[in-house]
């Protein structure tokens, strides 16, 4: 199973999912980094020292740092999707087709024709 950081956007019910399916996520609110308005590149920086890939809606920002920093321990950057448990389980799905994350780009894309309230 994946060992994720939680960028602040991901809502907690798509957290939820994933820990009931089996992965280790650590959330940024648990790491006491909630509301500090942390830069991405040290988001990324905080989760490869603990070994942990990012987990993020951030898709323009992480898919940039991707490409600047690729050492990363992984980036799974994901379409916003209403439906938590729905984007909770294809990134489950997306992660079990891929291993291992480190310098990786993983992009968990939102089915096509769904209309998502943003």
């Amino acid at each position: 199973m994946a060992r994720l950081y939680v960028n602040e956007k991901i809502p907690s019910p798509a957290v939820d999912e994933p820990r009931r399916l089996g992965h280790d996520l650590l959330t940024m609110p648990e790491d006491g980094r909630a509301g500090k308005s942390v830069p991405d590149d040290e988001v990324l920086r905080r989760a490869r020292d603990q070994g942990r890939a990012v987990l993020t809606l951030n898709r323009k920002h992480f898919i940039r740092l991707h490409a600047h920093r690729p050492d990363h321990a992984g980036s799974v950057v994901c379409s916003f999707d209403p439906d938590f448990p729905a984007l909770a389980r294809r990134v489950d799905r997306s992660l079990s087709e891929v291993a291992p994350l480190t310098g990786r780009l993983l992009r968990v894309n939102r089915p096509s024709g769904t209309n998502p309230i943003e």
